[in-house]
């Protein structure tokens, strides 16, 4: 397969980040040729691997956030991540936090630092797609990202933020969001912070 031709196809599937099965599927390639395409291509700088099994390509790189609900799945943006795109917290970050019910990693991609905490099943809610810059993400309503974030600092496990703001908040739904991380005093917790 001509070089012109992969990113035509990877350009008209909109294949930011793709598996070797995708990209087998799209490419109509047999398993094995697609095999060799893909390390062929990674040995070029032609196309990235962001983790095993996943891949991105340098013509049309994803973005952070994107990349973050792939690397580890099911996840959606939430905590300082979120807070900082809703305007919650003034800080820039430089940590792409994330939650999940899997267990808690971190991993680092291309100089990239992602985060994902661990949060009851339960809990697991509150999340909604929306659309940057043309991809569609997972993040967490704004409620939602400040109700994570204000659990992992009722359990000790991030500093409280003195910049906190609340104003744009619905604290109702923030104060909805307490009762399914399943912990006592952190809906008071949660009434004193906001």
């Amino acid at each position: 397969m001509k070089l012109l031709e992969f990113q035509k196809k990877i350009k008209l599937h909109n294949m930011k980040i793709f598996t070797p099965i995708e990209f087998q599927r799209v490419m109509k390639l047999k398993k094995k040729s697609a095999q060799e395409l893909l390390s062929r291509y990674a040995k070029k700088n032609i196309v990235t691997k962001l983790r095993n099994g996943l891949y991105s390509t340098e013509s049309n790189p994803p973005s952070v956030y994107l990349t973050s609900n792939k690397i580890y799945q099911p996840s959606y943006l939430s905590f300082e991540t979120a807070l900082s795109h809703y305007g919650i917290i003034p800080e820039t970050v430089y940590e792409v936090t994330a939650a999940t019910t899997k267990t808690t990693r971190e991993f680092n991609v291309q100089g990239k630092v992602f985060v994902y905490h661990k949060i009851k099943r339960p809990a697991y809610t509150g999340y909604t797609p929306i659309k940057i810059d043309g991809d569609t993400i997972l993040m967490a309503e704004p409620e939602k990202a400040l109700a994570d974030y204000l659990y992992f600092v009722h359990i000790g496990k991030k500093p409280f933020n003195e910049r906190l703001n609340t104003d744009k908040i619905n604290k109702k739904d923030v104060l909805k969001y307490t009762p399914l991380y399943n912990r006592k005093k952190f809906m008071e917790f949660v009434k004193n912070a906001i």
